[in-house]
C-alpha cells in the first residue's frame, strides 16, 4: 500500500497559517489583472499567486477551481460597476446626458480591462457548460439594468415611440448592440471605434431630439395663445 504524498511544507503551512484579511482581495485583484492581460485560456494560478504575493495553495483554499476564481473576479467587478450604473440612471438629468455618461463609463471600462475580462468569460462559456451556467446570470444582471433604464425612459417618451418598441425590445437592441460593439472593439481597434462612435452619436442625437420635443410643443402652444 502506497503512502499518500506529503504536502509540501510551504503549501501546508500556508493553509494552516492565519489568513490576512486582505488576502482574498489581493488574489481577486491579481486574477483580474492576469485575465485582462493574458485571457482565460492562458490564465495561470501560479502567476496569479505570484502577482498577489501568496502561495498558490491559498487560491485553491479560497476558490477550489479556476472557474470559481474567474466568476468571483467578475462578481467583484460587477458589484462595483452595476451599482455605479444604477446610480447614474437613477440620478436627475436627461436620458441623452445619461447616454453620454454611459459612453464615458464604457471608455473607462475598456481602459481598466473590465470589458476584456467580461468578453473572455463570454467566449470561454461557449465551450464550457459549467462556466456558462455561472456566467449567464451575471451578464443578465447588466441587461436588467438596461431594461430598468429603458422602462423609465418610455414612461416619459412612450407617446412618441411606436407601439412595437416595447421596453424589452429596445433593451434587447441596446444590450446586444453594446455587447457586439465590445467584442468588435477589442478585436478591431481604432477603425471599429470610429464606426461605433458614429452609431453612438446617432443614438445620443435621437435622445436629444426626443427630449427637446415637449419643450418645443409647449413653446408653440404659448405663442398660439
Amino acid at each position: 500500500m502506497k503512502t499518500p504524498p506529503t504536502p509540501s511544507p510551504d503549501a501546508s503551512s500556508a493553509i494552516a497559517a492565519p489568513i490576512p484579511a486582505d488576502t482574498k482581495t489581493r488574489i481577486l485583484d491579481a486574477a483580474f489583472r492576469c485575465l485582462a492581460a493574458t485571457g482565460y485560456a492562458a490564465l495561470s494560478v501560479r502567476e496569479i499567486a505570484k502577482d498577489a504575493g501568496v502561495n498558490h495553495a491559498l487560491i485553491n483554499y479560497y476558490f477550489g477551481t479556476k472557474d470559481r476564481l474567474v466568476i468571483a473576479v467578475l462578481d467583484e467587478a460587477n458589484r462595483q460597476l452595476l451599482q455605479r450604473q444604477r446610480q447614474m440612471y437613477a440620478a436627475p438629468g436627461g436620458f441623452a446626458d445619461k447616454w453620454a455618461q454611459a459612453r464615458r463609463f464604457y471608455e473607462n471600462d475598456i481602459a481598466s480591462g473590465f470589458v476584456r475580462v467580461q468578453a473572455e468569460l463570454y467566449a470561454a462559456s461557449l465551450s464550457n457548460p459549467e462556466l456558462r451556467e455561472q456566467f449567464l446570470p451575471r451578464i443578465q444582471a447588466w441587461k436588467n439594468v438596461v431594461l430598468e433604464a429603458v422602462r423609465d425612459a418610455l414612461q416619459t417618451h412612450q407617446p412618441r415611440v411606436p407601439a412595437a418598441f416595447s421596453a424589452e425590445a429596445i433593451a434587447s437592441l441596446i444590450s446586444e448592440f453594446w455587447l457586439g460593439m465590445e467584442f468588435a472593439r477589442l478585436i478591431g481597434g481604432a477603425e471599429e471605434k470610429a464606426r461605433h462612435e458614429l452609431a453612438l452619436d446617432a443614438i445620443e442625437q435621437m435622445l436629444i431630439t426626443l427630449e427637446a420635443k415637449p419643450a418645443s410643443r409647449r413653446g408653440s402652444t404659448k405663442r398660439s395663445r
